[in-house]
């Protein structure tokens, strides 16, 4: 039997606001700026999912890629963790001092691995 596909919308729009505050905009701007709807976004604030013209417009909008987004999906590739993405893509960030980056990678790894599910007590 083959798992269901889900879209994570709730994961997706936090996605989205995180791209959103790092830009300091607002949720009108996004709307304008990705050709969506501000009704798009309001009703995936509350968990519903965007059609596929405006998750297309909104991935181009963010940079991000929908693959991450979908729960359920088998995957042969072999995948980084997450904290290992994040780390990647702080000190990638331009907007950063390394020592920045490096702070910043610090305090998400030890909450990371405060938090995990996985975490051996």
């Amino acid at each position: 039997m083959v798992a269901k596909a889900e879209f994570d919308v709730e994961s997706f729009y936090a996605a989205l606001d995180s791209q959103r505050q790092s830009q300091c905009l607002t949720w009108k701007q996004v709307a304008a700026q990705s050709e969506v709807s501000a009704s798009t976004l309001t009703r995936m604030a509350q968990g519903r999912r965007p059609d596929v013209d405006s998750l297309a417009a909104l991935l181009k909008w963010s940079g991000l890629q929908a693959e991450s987004f979908v729960k359920g999906v088998r995957d042969t590739r072999t995948q980084s963790d997450p904290l290992t993405q994040i780390t990647a893509y702080l000190r990638a960030d331009r907007n950063l001092t390394p020592e920045g980056a490096a702070a910043l990678e610090a305090i998400l790894k030890a909450g990371y691995e405060r938090l995990r599910k996985d975490r051996i007590d």
